[in-house]
């Protein structure tokens, strides 16, 4: 045998004992996973899940993500439920990660559960388990509850008289669900709910906003996302928080991080982060053989202390270097 002979046969070898080494791996199939979020592509909440989702699922998945838009038009949901199953059927997933709550009552109820074998993951969801039939055979995920008395608790910290507040956010389903939540806590809550505002327009957030200052001692901010201005057009939270921070002029807890950087001084918050987290841990499992049931329903415990130094120079408080231990501290948007 020639010297090119050799060369040849030894390369062919080298190839041959390479692809036997690494085809275990090029022979490892990618998950599929879909993703239907309830709300928009940039609302901040569903922003924090995908990004721990992508994180986690990325290097095991190809992911595909799909918005139902129903903060600023419900209207459509029964519509776009039925492109998330279209898309569902296009794509066959091997798993599927649905967000908050109005994805389970029009995608999920109606088209997947106990109608498919694909293992669903809710996260976000602020409603019992029990309205949705969950779990079921292929549904399992993460309650989200808002730490009402935890905000309470560290707007005591900070200015110190809380014995009363109000709580505004937009009239939705999701309303519903935090009266509801309110409801079950009211008896354990430090701190008396005088009033829950529900306004569908900018103008009438801004009037309660002032006519309640006066009444309660700390406002419970969440977001504003759907309502619209005086011609009908939608207002996004950057625009109407800011407005309602300003006409109420006192403190203001929140429940979620965008809210503080649009201009409340505190908050305890639920995390998206977290939700993205477990969502993708427990999908992961699933796809990887983990029966349902042994993936319980369970809800999120990780509240993160924020602070807005900005709000609280504007208003006057110093803020005790005891109280900022731990917390996260930003300042106002611009």
């Amino acid at each position: 045998m020639n010297r090119i002979s050799f060369f040849c046969c030894w390369l062919l070898l080298v190839c041959f004992s390479c692809l036997i080494l690494v085809s275990p791996v090029l022979a490892e199939e990618r998950y599929k996973v879909l993703v239907v979020f309830s709300y928009e592509q940039d609302y901040l909440w569903e922003s924090e899940i995908r990004e721990e989702i992508e994180k986690i699922l990325s290097p095991f998945a190809d992911l595909s993500f799909f918005y139902m838009n129903t903060k600023i038009a419900l209207e459509k949901g029964s519509d776009k439920a039925a492109e998330a199953f279209a898309l569902y059927q296009k794509i066959q997933p091997d798993g599927v990660i649905v967000g908050d709550d109005n994805a389970q009552s029009l995608f999920v109820v109606p088209y997947l559960k106990n109608r498919v074998s694909t293992p669903v993951i809710f996260c976000g969801v602020n409603a019992e388990p029990e309205a949705y039939g969950y779990p079921a055979n292929n549904v399992s995920g993460i309650l989200e509850r808002y730490h009402f008395e935890e905000g309470l608790s560290l707007n005591r910290q900070i200015v110190g008289k809380t014995e009363t507040f109000a709580i505004m956010v937009n009239e939705s389903p999701l309303a519903d669900l935090i009266d509801r939540q309110l409801t079950a806590e009211r008896d354990e809550l430090s701190a008396k709910l005088i009033a829950f505002l529900r306004p569908k327009t900018l103008t009438q957030a801004v009037n309660m906003a002032q006519n309640i200052r006066d009444k309660v001692d700390l406002l419970m901010l969440m977001t504003l996302k759907g309502i619209v201005d005086n011609e009908g057009r939608p207002v996004n939270d950057g625009e109407s928080l800011p407005a309602v921070v300003e006409a109420f002029n006192k403190p203001i807890t929140a429940t979620a991080d965008f809210v503080v950087q649009y201009g409340a001084l505190s908050g305890v918050l639920a995390s998206g982060q977290e939700q993205g987290q477990q969502a993708a841990t427990m999908l992961l499992s699933a796809m990887r053989g983990v029966p349902m049931d042994q993936l319980s329903v369970t809800r999120n415990y990780r509240g993160k202390r924020i602070i807005n130094v900005s709000a609280a120079k504007k208003l006057g408080i110093v803020l005790n270097p005891m109280v900022l231990r731990g917390a996260k501290l930003v300042r106002s948007e611009k």
